[in-house]
């Protein structure tokens, strides 16, 4: 028997220990709606989706095909359409998951207006986002139950059961959110108290940073400042803490260094012994050997093998490493992370190019052999002029004749055409394969996908709309092409819920109700 089933039986049970006071109460009814909301809290999708990220993990481990995938979401209507369409069109939502950017969420979300990716934000705009999102795939889980329980009240005996067979093996919409707490916002306790609301929202996975927290900076942005590795572990056992003290003992931190591309630090690491993981830090500065003599006022030295060395300090107080180290420090961020209660690793580059990617990955497995990325496909790369790049790059290598290009100039139209360009957007295009099978790259995200896609989508509606073509702008541009591509909201009313309300009045009412969904209703017209 379907749990479907056993509820009718449970409530119907009930409602006979309650005597005449329930008999309006329909079991069936109640069961329905007991279906139609799965998850009762947050933390009931918490532990339900971080079993599906360890699964996922594991799959990875055996077969690198097995890679996952998301898309930035910044409003929860964004995610809910997202995930209706992958179930539209593949039947399933298997390895496909969200993604919450703070980047996204700084742009948009925040009651100051649009502000830069540098944590000024309010602390709780991400938990509050992680909630609307969990809403709104509840409530498609909701909508395209009631239809089927629609179906199955009109469909002939002989249909009944294949349409009760769809309700008992419903595939929900709620799948993984990898959010994003930036550098933590604060101290070890304020990431924590921060991470608790995620997780108490429904995030089964915290993606956390290594630079300084009130000098955070978008990943793609220059000025980064990093934290010496001691901060930055204390902050991911505060996040183990935090979802230990919750109850999702399997919860997943994913570590991000930014040190590829941040020449600064804040700090000085502690270090007590040669050798030690704050003296590993030091390594990295940018010194220069002064005698005890020759320090001037205020100076800072540190004391390696026995001489004095006087790290370089810049006029902001921040200190400045060796050009040409971040990717050491990038390998070195990523183990100890990883021994440190990390699950999974983000590696922030400058460009999309495998070989780079996979030349840390390859150092960091000599240490930790089952290390895996999540990985940023940025829209802050040129992925065309880069991969386009590459290509050039390999033919003049190979000694292949590329007079007829401009390497400086290769996003320019003219090369559309070319085997150069083609060979490129093959690689664009098998890129994430590529790189989960090369790279050791679990997950592939874009953090800013649907910023772009809602900009490029009015820009289109406005030009058309408010040009010649006035209304017809909006139905040949939108309206025509929703109902042909079968696009859920096209019938608005029933996506925003009138429907679901209609079979709550039922429910409540009986033949009294005032339902929507009439003759009358023009939604009926699609």
């Amino acid at each position: 028997m379907s749990k479907y089933q056993d509820d009718i039986q449970a409530i119907a049970t009930l409602k006979d220990q309650q005597g005449s006071a329930w008999n309006a109460i329909n079991p069936e009814s109640a069961a329905r709606m007991r279906a139609q909301n799965r998850f009762k809290t947050g933390l009931d999708i918490a532990k339900y989706t971080a079993k599906i990220m360890r699964d996922d993990m594991a799959r990875y481990d055996a077969d690198p095909s097995q890679y996952t995938q998301s898309l930035g979401c910044w409003h929860g209507f964004i995610g809910q359409q997202k995930m209706i369409s992958i179930k539209k069109h593949f039947n399933s939502t298997d390895r496909r998951y969200l993604y919450l950017s703070g980047w996204m969420v700084a742009a948009l979300r925040s009651e100051f207006g649009p502000l830069p990716d540098q944590s000024m934000h309010e602390k709780t705009a991400v938990s509050d986002l992680i909630r609307e999102l969990y809403t709104f795939l509840r409530q498609a889980d909701a909508r395209e139950l009631g239809g089927l329980f629609r179906q199955l009240d009109a469909a002939p005996a002989a249909e009944k059961a294949a349409i009760q067979s769809q309700i008992d093996n419903h595939v929900t919409h709620v799948v993984p959110i990898i959010a994003d707490i930036d550098a933590g916002f604060g101290n070890a306790e304020a990431t924590y108290l921060l991470a608790k609301q995620f997780i108490e929202a429904g995030a089964c996975c915290i993606q956390i940073e290594n630079q300084v927290s009130d000098e955070k900076q978008c990943g793609h942005q220059d000025g980064k400042v990093t934290v010496p590795h001691e901060d930055f572990l204390a902050k991911i056992r505060a996040v183990r803490y935090a979802f230990l003290e919750l109850g999702v003992d399997n919860g997943i931190i994913v570590a991000r260094t930014d040190s590829l591309g941040a020449g600064l630090t804040k700090q000085i690491a502690v270090t007590n012994k040669p050798g030690d993981l704050g003296d590993k830090y030091n390594s990295f500065l940018d010194c220069e050997e002064v005698s005890a003599d020759a320090l001037g006022n205020g100076d800072v030295v540190i004391k390696r093998e026995g001489k004095l060395l006087r790290p370089k300090r810049l006029p902001s107080n921040l200190f400045q490493f060796r050009a040409g180290t971040g990717e050491e420090r990038c390998v070195l961020d990523c183990i100890t992370s990883l021994q440190n209660g990390a699950d999974l690793l983000w590696i922030e580059t400058e460009k999309p190019h495998i070989a780079q990617i996979g030349g840390m990955v390859s150092e960091i497995r000599k240490v930790i052999p089952n290390a895996k990325l999540v990985y940023n496909n940025s829209p802050s790369f040129n992925w065309t002029l880069n991969f386009r790049q590459q290509v050039y790059d390999a033919m003049k290598a190979a000694g292949k004749d590329v007079s007829a290009f401009d390497r400086a100039k290769l996003m320019s139209v003219e090369y559309d055409e070319t085997e150069l360009a083609r060979t490129a957007d093959e690689k664009i295009r098998t890129f994430q394969a590529d790189a989960a099978r090369e790279a050791g790259i679990f997950h592939h995200l874009i953090t800013l996908p649907t910023y772009h896609t809602a900009a490029l989508s009015t820009d289109n509606l406005a030009k058309e709309y408010f040009g010649d073509q006035g209304m017809l702008g909006y139905v040949a541009g939108v309206q025509r092409k929703e109902i042909r591509q079968g696009i859920a909201c096209v019938k608005h009313q029933n996506m925003s819920g009138s429907d679901i309300g209609d079979d709550h009045k039922d429910y409540f009412s009986g033949e009294a109700a005032l339902k929507a969904a009439g003759k009358d209703n023009t939604m009926n017209q699609f």
